[in-house]
Order: C-alpha cells, then structure tokens, then sequence
C-alpha cells in the first residue's frame, strides 16, 4: 500500500532525471541517489512547530493569547472527515496509495521540467509540502528561511529525503493531522483549527462541506484567495475543490452544485496577540514581563520570548474575576479613566499567606501615552514588570516604624513628645554612617499636633510626624528599615531603599503591588510572600513547567503582627481614615506624600489585601493635589482618606462580598502592661450632651467595632497624615 520498498532506487531515479541538468551542483550523482535517500536525516527534527500561548484566570477564562503564529494544534479526531477529504482531494487525493514520492504527479512535474530546462513545476505531495513548512517554521534566521523558499533542486532533494524519514517515522493518519495543524490558511490563522475559528468562529470538528471546500482551496495560495481580501477569487477556488470532490467521488454532483450556490459564509472571529484586548490588560502585561524577565523561563530574553510565543503553553494565573471587576470599577468611579484634571490611579491586591495577585487595576487602557486615557506604564507594579519608575508612599511607611518598635516589646501605652518640628540629629544608616547631620527641621502637617505627648497607639491614628520621627531614633533607623525590607519593600527601580531620617515618611519611591504584599503580611500574621501571578504552566505535551515560588516565610513574630493590627485597626475607626470601614475586621494607614503631590491607602483584611495610589503621571510636584476639582466634583487638598480609601473601601467590601469575615487575633497581653494607649475621652460637661453622644455611639457601633457612618467621612483634622 505505501510502496516502502524499493522506495530510495524509485526516487532517486526519478529525482536525478528531474534535476539531471543540476546534479553536480547538488551533489547527488544518479547512482549514489538511492543509498542518499534510505540515509536517515542527522538534523531531522519534528519539534518546534510555532503553538500560541494562552493566559488563563484563576478560573480557567481567557486573559490573553500570545503567539508569532495563531496556531492551535489539535487531533486528527478533531478535525471534521469531510474537511480532510477536501483538503487530500485538491492536494494529494492518492495520498494513502503513495509513498514519500507520488511517482504519477512527479512524472507529471517532469515532462515540464525537461522542457523548460529549469524547476517550473513540483509533484510535491502532502508529505513533502509537510516538510517543507516545518522546515520553514524551524528557520531561526532569513538565510534560513529563503533556503526553505528556494525553487532549487537541492530544496526539492533535501524535501524529499526529510519526506522518505517522515514516511518511516509516522503513520499516514499522523502525516495528515501534522500537516492540517502547520499549513497556512491566511488572514493570520496557522492549522486548520485557528482557521475555522477564524473564519467561521467554530472548531474545526464543525466545519461543513462548503466551509471545508474553502479552507482547503486557500492552502495553495493564502494570500490570493484570502476570503477576506479576495472573497471572488476564494470562492472560484472553493468551487474547483468542490468539483474535485464530485470527480472523485467524495461527493455527488448534486452535493457539489449545492455547496457553490452558497455564499461564503464568513463569520469571523480575531485573535489579538498580547494584552492590549484584555480585561485585565494591566495584571496580564505584568505576567507577559514576568515570562521576559525571569531567568526561570529561559536564559536570555529571546528565549524567553520564544517560548511565550511559540511555545503553546497554557499559563494558569492568580487573577480573581471578582476582586478584579471590584478594583477596576472602585479606580474607574472615582478617577475616571480620562478626567479633567489628568490624575490617575492604580490598585493592586494579594492574597495574605500566598502572595497571590488578586488582581491589578490602572484608571487607563493599555496603550501609547500620547492617546489620552492610555498607557504602557503599569503603575501598579514595579520597572522590570511596568516601566513605572514608583511613587513615593508617605505615611504608609510609618507602619514599618510601628512594627520595630512593637517587636522591641513596646507596649501601646508608651509615650513620647511630639514637638511642633523635629530637626534629625544623629541617626545612623545599617552601615553605621551618620544620616540627615544636619537635617532640616521637619514638621507635623497640622497645626496644634505638636507641643504634647503621643502614644503608640494614638501617634498612628492621627499619623503624627514628629511623634514618628522620635520614634525611629528611638527604635533605630536601620532597624526601621530592615523591618520594610524583611516585608519585601525596596524601590520600584530594584535598588536597596535609601536610609534618611525621613524614612518613616514614605519617601522612597515605590509600588502598590510591593506595598500591598508588605501589609498583607500584617494580615497573615508575620508571614511575607512574594507576590506571585502565576499558579501553574503546562507546555504543549502537558508537563508542568517550573514557576517563581512565593518563598513564604515568617519575617515577623505572629504577636508582632497582631500587635500591629491591632493598632492599624484604629485608623480605620478613629484615625486618619475614620469611616473607611468594611463592615468586618480590617486595618490600613493612610499615606499623604509632601506637597500633595500623591496620595495612598494601604489596608487588608486577613484574607485579603490592597494598596491604593493616587497622584499626576505627569509629575505629582509639578501638578499638586490641591484645589482639585476632576469631572466637576471638587474635592479640595486631596489626602490619603479623600480618594485612596474610598477606592479601598469600595474595593474590598465588592470583592470580599459574600465571604465569612476572618477575625485578627488578640495581641500578647504584655502589649497592654502601660494600658491601652488610647487617650481618655473628653466627656461633655452638660449632662444632655452626654446622654446624646451616648446614644448615637450605641447605634453606630457595629459587633467588629467599625463605625458605620451613614456617607465616609473625610479625616478629622484633615492634613494631619503625610
């Protein structure tokens, strides 16, 4: 039936006749040709056919599809009989009674080669037309792939002999569904599965007869009977194969004449390589640069690269649609995507005790920055995966201060003064240097917070400067700093955080996502993840490929970290951010950054975390928030509790809707050996003053202890956080 034997003296004499004129440039003397041909290929190689990569949710919905070639490699089964029978009866109808060399359609190709004198025609079959596009899709270069198009005798005689390997190596059936699955069918689908999809929005395994008919005519030619560009020419060419069919008798007449009174048909579907057309294009271009940038995917860029293009993995993420959806419309609603006053956002959200990225939010599309409403630069993630060079933090900062100096056993009650400015004197760096000598005076950012005494616990809910300042020389600037680093933080450009006195006030530049697995860590108890958004790859043959680790480890002492909740919490019910409640157990800080030049909100739950960032892509000192009015809602001098937390609030109540709350846990009771560091409360002095306030405390109080406030109300005192 395949006529192996005796295959190598058949063709090598039909091959040395057909090129005889060139055989001593080819190298190929007539009798040597059939010891040539039964030689097995030393570079044979089957592998490397360009498959598409797709990024999937949590969920297993599509993020996004990467490839240099839109191609879906898919069964024999899988592709509909009538759909291979086109395709066999326009290409090679004896492919099944042939070899590697259908010696009738050589033949053929022979009598006009003689006459011209030169390669006019080819007897190539589905095998040899096969090899010849793997070999074009393996081409690393040009000069590779111009060998691969060449109309020479050597091209035709190196085709040949690969075909005779193949025909050795695999089955017929499997010869076919390879070629179906590498063959062009124009308008940028690769395989016969991206072509049905692509002109027909259906799999293969549904085409119909006059959709078969039409993919098979397209494969001789892409490019001029391209349904698309040339939908005439494709239907001629439809109908030829349809007549081809009928003459072989794959079809009756009747059928035939059926099929061309139809129209096309065309019902197309494109498929956008990249993020660009994501529904989390900002989360999806960060796991697109985590593929480019990690060494664990390959050892230089380009096979990085490579792999993400042509690879045909399947990328399974940590996105979750719901906090995602959540994130998007709390950043979109209160700085919308094009505002009037050119302000933007980014929120960024992981999992405490995982480090998985929840999701990823930017009020922009992704897109070139000279189109409004657009950017390449993920704000929400560091340089090497968004370009974004960071925004400095402000007050967020000072929950590092907060967690050295409770890991040093400093009860909630401990007090220190808070002057009216504070000049640095005496610090030093982790490396034992003098910083900030002679520093300037700084200041609290409102008037009257100075001149008095603060505890741990009230200095963090009203966010004092000076009073956070004298306690980082108290606890150690260095010390300050290795706690934020053992949380993960450094600057978004990758470089160590610079170590000023200043450093509890946020001036570092940094990013969301660094700062929201640095709270989340709060939340699960001292211990710190990388933040990590990708679960599992799978490569084309189903194996798992190796990933970046969380690397989760205790960084902190669990009564630490509920320490630090336990404080945090306050802000949200007394402090700078009074009002932002969730409805259960959450903390956060609010951070302002000098000159309102930005503004943040860093706060979590224990099964959930976010940090929220609002400021100018433009330059946040060169376009302060104050005065601001965006969209017609003015909102004044804007700090942390004005746009940030509002996003926050709006954020984690969507996206945590419907989920049992997890409650923090007591701190160790040594914490409160000096009280509980809050202050007295002024009582009123009438006596009906007292009762009212009595009675409206009891109906705002919720079992978890957040206030629930009928509209969030901005910070008392607005402009005590920096």
């Amino acid at each position: 039936m395949r006529g192996l034997a005796g295959l190598g003296a058949l063709s090598g004499v039909l091959v040395a006749l057909m090129v005889l004129p060139f055989a001593g440039s080819a190298g190929v003397a007539t009798r040597d040709a059939a010891t040539w041909f039964d030689e097995e290929p030393a570079d044979l190689r089957t592998s490397g056919v360009p498959l598409r990569t797709r990024i999937l949710a949590a969920d297993g919905s599509l993020l996004a599809t990467f490839f240099y070639e839109n191609r879906v490699d898919v069964r024999l089964d899988q592709i509909a009989p009538i759909a291979r029978k086109a395709v066999l009866a326009i290409e090679d109808s004896r492919f099944y009674e042939h070899g590697a060399l259908d010696a009738k359609g050589t033949a053929r190709a022979l009598a006009s080669n003689l006459g011209a004198g030169e390669v006019t025609q080819g007897g190539s079959g589905i095998t040899q037309q096969y090899v010849k596009n793997l070999l074009l899709t393996q081409a690393d270069n040009d000069a590779e792939r111009q060998a691969a198009r060449a109309l020479t005798p050597a091209r035709k005689l190196r085709e040949l002999k690969y075909a005779v390997a193949m025909e050795r190596q695999f089955s017929k059936d499997e010869i076919l569904r390879r070629y179906l699955n590498i063959a062009y069918y124009g308008a940028g689908a690769y395989g016969i599965e991206a072509a049905a999809r692509r002109y027909f929005s259906k799999p293969a395994a549904k085409l119909t007869l006059t959709e078969s008919a039409l993919l098979a005519g397209v494969v001789r030619y892409p490019y001029a009977y391209d349904p698309t560009q040339h939908p005439g020419q494709a239907r001629e060419r439809r109908d030829v194969v349809l007549a081809r069919m009928a003459e072989l008798g794959q079809i009756t007449q009747a059928d035939a004449a059926r099929a061309k009174a139809q129209p096309l048909g065309l019902k197309l579907q494109s498929v956008r390589s990249g993020c660009v057309s994501s529904k989390a294009p900002f989360f999806c271009d960060y796991v697109h640069r985590e593929i480019l940038t990690n060494p664990v995917f390959g050892k230089t860029p380009k096979a990085r690269e490579k792999l993400l293009k042509q690879g045909g993995l399947t990328i399974r993420t940590t996105l979750d649609w719901k906090t995602q959806r959540a994130a998007q419309r709390a950043v979109d609603r209160h700085v919308p995507r094009k505002n009037s006053a050119g302000k933007a956002a980014a929120q960024a959200l992981v999992q405490p005790g995982t480090g998985q990225i929840k999701g990823m939010a930017v009020d922009r599309a992704l897109g070139p920055n000279k189109e409004r409403g657009k950017t390449w630069i993920n704000f929400a993630a560091d340089a090497s995966h968004g370009s974004s060079i960071g925004m400095q933090a402000g007050s967020t900062f000072k929950a590092f201060t907060l967690a050295a100096a409770l890991e040093q056993d400093q009860p909630f009650g401990s007090r220190l003064m808070a002057a009216d400015r504070y000049t640095p004197v005496g610090f030093r760096d982790c490396k034992g240097r003098r910083v900030g000598d002679p520093g300037a005076s700084l200041r609290n950012s409102a008037d009257g917070e100075g001149g008095r005494t603060f505890s741990l616990v009230t200095g963090t809910h009203h966010s004092v400067n000076t009073y956070f300042l004298a306690l980082e020389k108290q606890v150690g600037l260095c010390e300050t700093a290795r706690m934020a680093e053992r949380l993960g933080m450094k600057q978004a450009n990758g470089k160590p955080m610079q170590q000023y006195p200043s450093f509890t006030l946020g001036f570092n530049p940094v990013s969301p996502l660094r700062l929201a697995a640095a709270y989340a860590a709060f939340g699960a108890r001292g211990r710190y993840c990388k933040p990590v958004a990708i679960n599992q790859i799978t490569d084309a043959a189903g194996k798992n490929l190796k990933i970046p680790s969380a690397d989760c480890r205790q960084v902190i002492g669990k009564g630490v970290a509920d320490a630090v909740n336990h404080v945090l919490r306050g802000v949200l019910t007394q402090g700078t951010a009074r009002g932002m409640g969730i409805g259960r157990p959450a903390a956060g800080k609010t951070g302002t950054v000098d000159n309102f030049s930005a503004a943040w909100f860093a706060g979590y739950t224990p099964d959930l975390a976010s940090a929220v960032w609002v400021g100018d892509p433009r330059g946040g000192y060169r376009y302060p928030m104050t005065s601001l009015c965006m969209d017609g809602q003015c909102y004044g001098t804007v700090f942390g509790a004005t746009i940030p937390a509002p996003i926050w609030q709006d954020t984690m109540a969507a996206a945590l809707a419907g989920r049992a709350a997890t409650p923090f846990v007591r701190p160790p009771g040594h914490y409160f050996s000096r009280g509980s560091g809050e202050d007295p409360p002024k009582r009123p002095k009438d006596k009906k003053e007292r009762k009212k306030r009595d009675k409206r405390d009891k109906k705002d109080k919720r079992g978890d202890g957040t206030l629930r406030p009928d509209k969030p109300k901005k910070p008392d005192r607005p402009g005590r956080d920096r």
